[in-house]
Protein backbone atom coordinates (compact mmCIF):
# COMPACT_ATOMS: atom_id res chain seq x y z
CA UNK A 1 0.00 0.00 0.00
CA UNK A 2 2.82 2.40 0.85
CA UNK A 3 4.47 1.70 -2.51
CA UNK A 4 1.17 2.41 -4.29
CA UNK A 5 0.83 5.74 -2.51
CA UNK A 6 4.38 6.72 -3.37
CA UNK A 7 3.75 5.83 -7.01
CA UNK A 8 0.63 7.99 -7.07
CA UNK A 9 2.36 10.92 -5.38
CA UNK A 10 5.10 10.74 -7.98
CA UNK A 11 2.57 10.50 -10.80
CA UNK A 12 0.50 13.55 -9.89
CA UNK A 13 3.66 15.67 -9.97
CA UNK A 14 3.65 15.04 -13.72
CA UNK A 15 -0.08 15.66 -14.22
CA UNK A 16 -0.82 18.96 -15.93
CA UNK A 17 -4.22 19.15 -14.24
CA UNK A 18 -2.87 18.94 -10.67
CA UNK A 19 -1.39 21.86 -8.73
CA UNK A 20 0.40 20.98 -5.50
CA UNK A 21 0.80 23.81 -2.98
CA UNK A 22 1.24 26.33 -5.82
CA UNK A 23 2.40 29.90 -5.32
CA UNK A 24 0.92 33.00 -6.93
CA UNK A 25 -1.98 31.10 -8.49
CA UNK A 26 -4.79 33.17 -7.01
CA UNK A 27 -5.44 35.32 -10.09
CA UNK A 28 -4.56 32.74 -12.75
CA UNK A 29 -7.58 30.44 -12.80
CA UNK A 30 -9.19 31.77 -15.94
CA UNK A 31 -5.79 31.55 -17.61
CA UNK A 32 -5.46 27.96 -16.38
CA UNK A 33 -8.90 27.01 -17.69
CA UNK A 34 -8.42 29.15 -20.79
CA UNK A 35 -11.90 30.65 -20.48
CA UNK A 36 -14.03 32.97 -18.34
CA UNK A 37 -16.59 30.36 -17.31
CA UNK A 38 -17.91 30.12 -13.72
CA UNK A 39 -15.72 28.23 -11.25
CA UNK A 40 -17.10 25.68 -8.79
CA UNK A 41 -15.12 23.95 -6.04
CA UNK A 42 -15.38 20.46 -4.59
CA UNK A 43 -13.78 20.62 -1.15
CA UNK A 44 -12.46 17.46 0.52
CA UNK A 45 -12.82 16.05 -2.98
CA UNK A 46 -11.14 12.70 -2.31
CA UNK A 47 -11.15 10.92 -5.66
CA UNK A 48 -12.91 13.85 -7.31
CA UNK A 49 -16.16 12.08 -8.14
CA UNK A 50 -18.25 15.25 -8.09
CA UNK A 51 -15.69 17.49 -9.75
CA UNK A 52 -15.14 15.10 -12.66
CA UNK A 53 -18.76 14.03 -13.20
CA UNK A 54 -20.12 17.56 -13.02
CA UNK A 55 -17.38 18.76 -15.35
CA UNK A 56 -18.61 16.22 -17.90
CA UNK A 57 -22.23 17.31 -17.43
CA UNK A 58 -21.52 21.06 -17.48
CA UNK A 59 -18.87 21.82 -20.14
CA UNK A 60 -19.50 25.56 -19.77
CA UNK A 61 -18.43 25.55 -16.13
CA UNK A 62 -15.03 25.00 -14.56
CA UNK A 63 -14.43 22.70 -11.59
CA UNK A 64 -11.59 22.47 -9.09
CA UNK A 65 -11.26 19.54 -6.72
CA UNK A 66 -9.49 20.57 -3.52
CA UNK A 67 -7.91 18.18 -1.03
CA UNK A 68 -4.59 17.56 0.66
CA UNK A 69 -4.59 13.79 0.08
CA UNK A 70 -2.78 13.37 -3.19
CA UNK A 71 -3.06 9.59 -3.38
CA UNK A 72 -6.86 9.85 -3.59
CA UNK A 73 -6.77 12.86 -5.89
CA UNK A 74 -4.72 10.76 -8.32
CA UNK A 75 -7.82 8.74 -9.28
CA UNK A 76 -9.92 11.69 -10.45
CA UNK A 77 -7.00 13.52 -12.01
CA UNK A 78 -5.95 10.47 -14.00
CA UNK A 79 -9.50 9.89 -15.22
CA UNK A 80 -9.80 13.50 -16.34
CA UNK A 81 -6.58 13.20 -18.31
CA UNK A 82 -7.55 9.88 -19.88
CA UNK A 83 -11.00 11.15 -20.88
CA UNK A 84 -9.65 14.56 -21.93
CA UNK A 85 -11.94 16.47 -19.59
CA UNK A 86 -10.56 19.97 -19.98
CA UNK A 87 -12.73 21.88 -17.50
CA UNK A 88 -11.57 20.22 -14.27
CA UNK A 89 -8.39 20.78 -12.26
CA UNK A 90 -7.15 19.54 -8.91
CA UNK A 91 -5.58 21.62 -6.18
CA UNK A 92 -3.59 19.84 -3.48
CA UNK A 93 -3.61 22.22 -0.51
CA UNK A 94 -5.00 22.49 3.00
CA UNK A 95 -8.55 23.79 2.83
CA UNK A 96 -7.88 26.05 5.81
CA UNK A 97 -5.70 28.10 3.43
CA UNK A 98 -8.31 28.26 0.66
CA UNK A 99 -8.46 32.06 0.48
CA UNK A 100 -4.80 32.12 -0.57
CA UNK A 101 -5.63 30.29 -3.78
CA UNK A 102 -8.74 32.03 -5.14
CA UNK A 103 -9.54 35.73 -5.60
CA UNK A 104 -12.29 37.42 -3.58
CA UNK A 105 -15.80 36.92 -4.96
CA UNK A 106 -14.63 34.56 -7.71
CA UNK A 107 -16.36 31.25 -6.94
CA UNK A 108 -19.93 30.42 -7.95
CA UNK A 109 -20.54 27.32 -5.83
CA UNK A 110 -18.84 25.16 -3.22
CA UNK A 111 -19.55 21.45 -2.85
CA UNK A 112 -18.49 19.71 0.36
CA UNK A 113 -18.80 15.99 -0.22
CA UNK A 114 -18.42 13.53 2.64
CA UNK A 115 -15.76 15.41 4.59
CA UNK A 116 -14.30 14.16 7.84
CA UNK A 117 -16.96 15.07 10.46
CA UNK A 118 -14.33 15.43 13.22
CA UNK A 119 -16.43 13.85 15.95
CA UNK A 120 -13.81 13.81 18.71
CA UNK A 121 -14.12 16.35 21.50
CA UNK A 122 -12.48 19.64 20.66
CA UNK A 123 -12.32 18.94 16.92
CA UNK A 124 -15.49 20.78 15.82
CA UNK A 125 -13.35 23.72 14.67
CA UNK A 126 -12.03 21.48 11.89
CA UNK A 127 -15.46 20.79 10.39
CA UNK A 128 -15.78 22.36 6.97
CA UNK A 129 -18.98 24.16 7.94
CA UNK A 130 -17.54 25.66 11.13
CA UNK A 131 -17.67 29.44 11.64
CA UNK A 132 -14.07 29.90 10.49
CA UNK A 133 -14.59 28.04 7.23
CA UNK A 134 -17.87 29.80 6.46
CA UNK A 135 -16.04 33.09 6.95
CA UNK A 136 -13.44 31.97 4.41
CA UNK A 137 -16.08 30.85 1.93
CA UNK A 138 -17.77 34.22 2.26
CA UNK A 139 -14.60 35.87 1.03
CA UNK A 140 -14.22 33.79 -2.12
CA UNK A 141 -17.87 33.16 -3.04
CA UNK A 142 -19.75 35.50 -5.32
CA UNK A 143 -22.85 37.15 -3.81
CA UNK A 144 -25.56 34.49 -3.41
CA UNK A 145 -23.02 31.77 -4.18
CA UNK A 146 -24.24 28.34 -3.17
CA UNK A 147 -22.78 25.96 -0.61
CA UNK A 148 -23.71 22.27 -0.81
CA UNK A 149 -23.06 19.70 1.91
CA UNK A 150 -23.58 15.98 1.36
CA UNK A 151 -22.75 13.71 4.28
CA UNK A 152 -23.59 10.49 6.08
CA UNK A 153 -22.79 12.08 9.45
CA UNK A 154 -25.84 13.07 11.49
CA UNK A 155 -23.56 15.07 13.78
CA UNK A 156 -22.06 17.11 10.95
CA UNK A 157 -25.45 17.60 9.29
CA UNK A 158 -27.04 18.89 12.51
CA UNK A 159 -23.98 21.00 13.29
CA UNK A 160 -24.26 22.58 9.84
CA UNK A 161 -27.92 23.40 10.39
CA UNK A 162 -26.92 25.08 13.65
CA UNK A 163 -24.28 27.13 11.82
CA UNK A 164 -26.84 28.07 9.16
CA UNK A 165 -29.27 29.29 11.81
CA UNK A 166 -26.57 31.07 13.83
CA UNK A 167 -25.37 33.05 10.81
CA UNK A 168 -28.86 33.63 9.38
CA UNK A 169 -28.05 31.80 6.16
CA UNK A 170 -30.79 30.96 3.70
CA UNK A 171 -31.58 27.29 3.15
CA UNK A 172 -32.43 26.55 -0.49
CA UNK A 173 -32.92 22.81 -0.08
CA UNK A 174 -32.74 20.49 2.90
CA UNK A 175 -32.96 16.72 2.33
CA UNK A 176 -32.61 14.65 5.53
CA UNK A 177 -32.64 11.39 3.53
CA UNK A 178 -31.36 11.65 -0.04
CA UNK A 179 -32.35 8.11 -1.03
CA UNK A 180 -35.67 7.89 0.81
CA UNK A 181 -37.64 7.99 -2.45
CA UNK A 182 -35.15 6.09 -4.59
CA UNK A 183 -32.43 7.49 -6.81
CA UNK A 184 -32.18 11.29 -6.57
CA UNK A 185 -31.83 13.53 -9.60
CA UNK A 186 -28.47 14.66 -10.96
CA UNK A 187 -26.10 15.72 -9.49
CA UNK A 188 -27.14 14.23 -6.14
CA UNK A 189 -27.14 10.82 -7.77
CA UNK A 190 -23.35 11.00 -8.16
CA UNK A 191 -21.93 8.54 -5.64
CA UNK A 192 -18.51 9.12 -4.17
CA UNK A 193 -16.33 6.18 -3.22
CA UNK A 194 -17.16 6.64 0.45
CA UNK A 195 -20.84 7.20 -0.22
CA UNK A 196 -21.04 3.76 -1.79
CA UNK A 197 -19.51 2.28 1.36
CA UNK A 198 -21.91 4.20 3.59
CA UNK A 199 -24.95 3.08 1.61
CA UNK A 200 -23.80 -0.53 1.78
CA UNK A 201 -23.66 -0.03 5.55
CA UNK A 202 -27.28 1.27 5.50
CA UNK A 203 -26.33 4.76 6.57
CA UNK A 204 -28.65 7.66 5.74
CA UNK A 205 -27.23 10.30 3.41
CA UNK A 206 -28.13 13.93 4.11
CA UNK A 207 -27.90 17.00 1.90
CA UNK A 208 -28.35 20.71 2.47
CA UNK A 209 -27.87 23.62 0.06
CA UNK A 210 -27.69 27.17 1.38
CA UNK A 211 -26.60 30.74 0.78
CA UNK A 212 -24.57 32.76 3.26
CA UNK A 213 -26.08 35.91 4.73
CA UNK A 214 -24.73 39.15 3.28
CA UNK A 215 -23.54 40.29 6.70
CA UNK A 216 -19.91 39.55 7.49
CA UNK A 217 -19.56 36.23 9.29
CA UNK A 218 -17.93 36.70 12.66
CA UNK A 219 -15.82 33.90 14.07
CA UNK A 220 -16.45 33.55 17.84
CA UNK A 221 -13.32 33.83 20.00
CA UNK A 222 -11.74 30.62 21.18
CA UNK A 223 -12.93 29.51 24.60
Amino acid sequence: MKAKKLTRFAAIKTFQNVFEFPENIQDKWHEIFKNEHPILLELACGKGDYAVNMAIAFPNKNFAGVDVKGNRMFVGAQRALQEQIENVRFLRVKIENIISYFPPKSIDEIWITFPDPFLKDGKAKNRLTHHKFLAMYQQILKPNGLIHLKTDSTELYEFTLEMIEHHQCKIIENVPNVYEKGQPAFPLNIKTFYEGMHLADNRIIKYVRFILHENTIEVPPKK
